[in-house]
């Protein structure tokens, strides 16, 4: 049996950490920044017209779609840049001669970009408390639903570092393709509040069944049933998985 590099992968999970205290502002503020903004403009502005949302002041109502919208974007972001600058480098043949198995170095990258949004994720939890009354119906499931959704969009963001090839490139899905279905999922509106034929073209959203979830995990309400929303995030998860299996054992895009 192989033995784990323990040492290996825990000298790259410190090191992706650290940038994190090299770029505190861009990495820790912005976010905690966007999220006050949001309120200011969403909850004030909209609020105002908005009383409640099924039984929930509106403000309380958006919570869960605001730190998941940082959640998905901060989790991308963080594992995509960990590994396409090796790339850029050119370092990362030091990484793919290194005694590490693809699993380690993934559980590494991966880890430490969960990790941070994890992180990001209850800074702007504590952010949104100064704004309205939180209330988490179920805290087990939301740290499940926090940590699961991390894992799954770091893996995601992992495969988009790697197919990268350009400083574009690796901005061009969140920008245009994860942040437009995070607002279209349900993270400022419940879908039913949508007529019936977009309510139904909405399910096929994937982000709605991870806010639903994760909004349920708070309110104890959701857009779609939560059993749903955990076999979608699992789904995702494995799917990831699979991708990278094959990436490792083609080498597809692992040099620059």
């Amino acid at each position: 049996m192989t033995r784990l590099n323990l040492g290996g992968v825990w000298a790259i999970y410190r090191y992706e950490l650290s940038r994190t205290v090299r770029t505190v502002w861009q990495s820790v503020a912005t976010p905690v920044i966007t999220t006050a903004l949001y309120f200011i403009v969403f909850g004030g502005a909209i609020g105002s017209r908005i009383h409640e949302v099924g039984g929930v002041s509106y403000g309380a109502f958006i919570v869960p779609g605001l730190i998941m919208l940082s959640l998905l974007t901060q989790s991308i972001s963080n594992a995509s840049i960990g590994i396409y600058f090796p790339k850029f480098s050119g370092t990362i043949f030091e990484i793919l001669s290194a005694p590490l198995s693809a699993l380690e170095a993934v559980a590494a990258y991966v880890g430490a970009a969960a990790t941070k949004s994890i992180v990001i994720g209850l800074i702007i939890l504590a952010t949104a408390a100064l704004f309205v009354e939180v209330r988490i119906d179920h805290p087990f499931w939301m740290v499940a639903f926090l940590v699961l959704t991390s894992v799954a969009f770091s893996l995601f963001g992992f495969i988009i570092g790697i197919w990268a090839k350009t400083f574009e490139q690796l901005a061009i899905i969140p920008a245009l393709v994860v942040t437009p279905l995070t607002f279209l999922g349900g993270a400022f509106y419940s879908i039913d509040m949508l007529p019936p034929f977009w309510r139904s073209v909405s399910l096929f959203n994937p982000v709605v069944y991870l806010v639903s979830g994760f909004r349920w995990s708070f309110l104890g309400q959701g857009d779609v049933p939560v059993v749903a929303s955990l076999a979608f995030t699992a789904a995702f998860i494995v799917a990831c998985l699979i991708v990278l299996t094959w990436i490792f054992r083609t080498g597809w895009r692992l040099k620059p």
